[in-house]
Formats: C-alpha cells, sequence, structure tokens
C-alpha cells in the first residue's frame, strides 16, 4: 500500500518519532509511507527527503508561526498540507491526534478524496490533560477549549482508531468509538540504535567519575513532575551524598533550579541522538517520576522504551500504564508519585547492583520480545486490514 502519515509536530519533536518508527516497520513490510510533519524553520516552502529507509519519504511542511503555536494551528500549513495534497495518490492516511493541520488535510482525503482515514490518539490535549499542566492561566484558560474541541469532535468520523493506553482507549469508547475499531498500539523501542553498553567505559568516554551513583532522566518535563522530581532527588541525596542526577538531552525545565543540591545535578542539554546510548550506559538506573493527573495518565512517555532498550532498571510511578507495564516486564520497581517513597525506592535499588543488573537484562528482553518497532508495525498493518475489510464488507466488496 501508499499509507500517508499525517503530523502536526516539528521533526523531531514528539509524535514524530513514533510516526517515523511505525513508517519504517511498514517499509520493511514492503509498504510506501510518506510522513509529513512541520518544518522546524521553513516558513513558506516544502523540503521533500528520502529517509534512511527507501520506502520511506519524508515531508516537511512550512509554518508561518513560533514556539509552542507551530504545534499544529497554523491556517497557512493548514492550507499549504491540501494544496499539496491535490496531485497525489494515497491508498490509506494515517492522522497523528487531531490539531487542525492534521485533521483538515485529513478529511480532505477521506471525505472529498474516498481514502480510509485512521486517527492515532497518544496524548490527552484538552480539558483534564495536558492543557491543565500549562502554568500561564490565561493561555491555559484560552486553549482549553480549542485543545478540548479538536481532540474529541473528530474521533468519530474516522474509520479506525489506534491509541496509545488504556486510558485513551476508554476515552474513545466513550466518545463513541466502536471498540471493534480500536486498536491499542504503544511506543515501540529502538532496540537497533540503543543497546546495553559497558557502564564503565561509557563513564571514561564521557569523563564521568567511576564512583558516583547516578540517576539519568531523558528529555522534557511537565512543571508539577519537575518539582516532584527535584524533591526526591533531594531526599536521596540527603541520604546518600554519592548520587547525581544526569538530565539527558534537551529539558525544557531547569530541574537544578527547584532543588536544595543544584551542583549535583548535571544536564547535557540537547545533543545528537547518536550519543544518547552513551549517556543512558552511564547512568545506574533511570527515573520516571510522574504525577498521578490526567495529562500523564493519557500519554504513554517514549523515554521509558529508550530506558528498555538501552538495558536500565527503572524507577517509575505507578500513573496510567506504566506501573503495570514495569511490573510485567519485571524491569524496575514502581512507587507512590510522592518524593519520599519515590526516593527510598531509589536507594533501595541503588544499593542492591546485583538486582541493578538482573533487571537492566529484563528491560533489554522485553523491549526486543514485545516492543521492537517491527512487531508493532505489524499489528498496525493488521488493524490496517481489518479496518479496510469492514469497509470493504460494508459495501458488499469482500476484497481489500
Amino acid at each position: 500500500m501508499n499509507i500517508l502519515f499525517i503530523l502536526f509536530n516539528p521533526v523531531g519533536k514528539g509524535t514524530y518519532w513514533r510516526g517515523l518508527f511505525l513508517a519504517r516497520g511498514l517499509a520493511q513490510q514492503g509498504h510506501k509511507v510518506t510522513v509529513m510533519a512541520t518544518s522546524r524553520h521553513r516558513r513558506f516552502k516544502f523540503y521533500t527527503r528520502s529517509d534512511e529507509h527507501p520506502n520511506v519519504t519524508i515531508v516537511e511542511t512550512p509554518d508561518l508561526l513560533w514556539g509552542p503555536l507551530r504545534f499544529g494551528w497554523d491556517i497557512w500549513n493548514t492550507a499549504a498540507r491540501i494544496i499539496w495534497s491535490f496531485t497525489k495518490h494515497f491508498d490509506l492516511v494515517h492522522a497523528f491526534e487531531s490539531r487542525p493541520v492534521v485533521i483538515f488535510p485529513a478529511l480532505y482525503w477521506q471525505r472529498i478524496r474516498g481514502v480510509t482515514l485512521l486517527l492515532d490518539w497518544c496524548d490527552w490535549f484538552g480539558k483534564g490533560g495536558s492543557v491543565e499542566e500549562r502554568s500561564n492561566w490565561a493561555v491555559r484558560t484560552i486553549l482549553r477549549p480549542f485543545e478540548t474541541f479538536f481532540e474529541d469532535q473528530f474521533r468519530t468520523w474516522a474509520d479506525g482508531t489506534t491509541v496509545i493506553n488504556s486510558t485513551l482507549c476508554q476515552r474513545a469508547i466513550t466518545l463513541g468509538v466502536p471498540p471493534d475499531r480500536i486498536k491499542y498500539l504503544p511506543n515501540g523501542s529502538n532496540i537497533d540504535e540503543l543497546f546495553p553498553y559497558p557502564k564503565t567505559k561509557a563513564r571514561e568516554e564521557l569523563g564521568l567519575d567511576q564512583n558516583i551513583l547516578i540517576i539519568g532522566y531523558l528529555g522534557a518535563i511537565f512543571l508539577r513532575d519537575a518539582h516532584l522530581m527535584a524533591n526526591a532527588f533531594d531526599m536521596v541525596y540527603q541520604s546518600e551524598s554519592r548520587v547525581r542526577l544526569l538530565l539527558i538531552g534537551y529539558c525544557n525545565i531547569p530541574i537544578e533550579s527547584y532543588s536544595k543540591y543544584p551542583e549535583a545535578i548535571h544536564s547535557t542539554e540537547s545533543i545528537p541522538y547518536d550519543k544518547i546510548n552513551t549517556y543512558l550506559a552511564a547512568c545506574d538506573i533511570c527515573w520516571l517520576p510522574l504525577n498521578d493527573t490526567g495529562a500523564n495518565r493519557g500519554r504513554f512517555p517514549l523515554k521509558i522504551n529508550d530506558y528498555m532498550a538501552a538495558g536500565k532498571p527503572v524507577v517509575a510511578t505507578d500513573v496510567g500504564d506504566i506501573g503495570t507495564l514495569v511490573q510485567t516486564g519485571a524491569f524496575g520497581v514502581v512507587s507512590l508519585d510522592q518524593p519520599e517513597d519515590i526516593s527510598e525506592q531509589t536507594l533501595r535499588l541503588l544499593y542492591n547492583p546485583a538486582q541493578c543488573n538482573q533487571m537492566g537484562q529484563h528491560a533489554r528482553q522485553f523491549a526486543e520480545i514485545e516492543f521492537n518497532w517491527t512487531d508493532i508495525s505489524k499489528r498496525l498493518m493488521q488493524h490496517y486490514k481489518y479496518i479496510l475489510t469492514q469497509i470493504n464488507s460494508s459495501k458488499g466488496d469482500t476484497t481489500i
């Protein structure tokens, strides 16, 4: 099949990676996939390039806005995508989320061109979700109705649905999406580029002390979760002064400014993707401290898949599907969303290197067996075929 993925995210940000890895998995099965995402800088011109996989094409679309507004709201981006579509042909369109730059081009393909449309839901943005995590009251108040409308209004319009967790699955059913049209599709792990690597070697390469204990955290964070992490780290450090917190990659909030011990927190800031594995390898354990909020129950952070791929034991709070995931895979410990419990579980694990090693092995095995992108992409193709079969059956056509 010739498939179009439509994403609002700028290239290299957020759900872009979910779309790209799924596209590569489908391409391995012989399908052609075009991934449409927002350009990080272009304002007027499209930029089309080939991915490392020959059957995957990436189309970067122009956007006139900047900062947070460049994430799915631009009228010009929306119109440009529709105009671009006039001369193209696709057998199926998969839209990731439903902000304007995604849903209106997607509906053009479905309603005007008669192409099967699936909607992916991997973040709870609207009322009760991540919009509530915005620190500015005015921005939160203005955005809430827009986020909620675009998130909820079009769910039943799609021919099929994919969801990243059980919370969004239930929300889709509540909104009227038929359960048999919904496919649970978690994020996968990048087991080719992230892998277990000797800790001592990684620290030598990075110039890190071999005698310290390192807790790793990868990527961005919500403000309330940043406070939770800083408070938990302070408690860990008060009990064990050898501990350091390593913030890997771009972190949108300066965690050290909320800690009593900023000198014990180190941030790599933005780094090339191929450096992430070395930094993860240098860690003793990795953290995923989430508050029990709608925003966190309504997502599935890709960082935990990266921890698994790198073979790292984790301490994660029991929020959404994460607690069950960690316990099922036996690759970490689960805590309450309270700094005292996070601290206690962290110290217990840090002082048991044999258990850390065993959990790290379980993490990698779990990533390879249950969460490799190839198998997840095969599940996605099975869902495509099921949806197409249902549509054709309703038309009296038994062919796909």
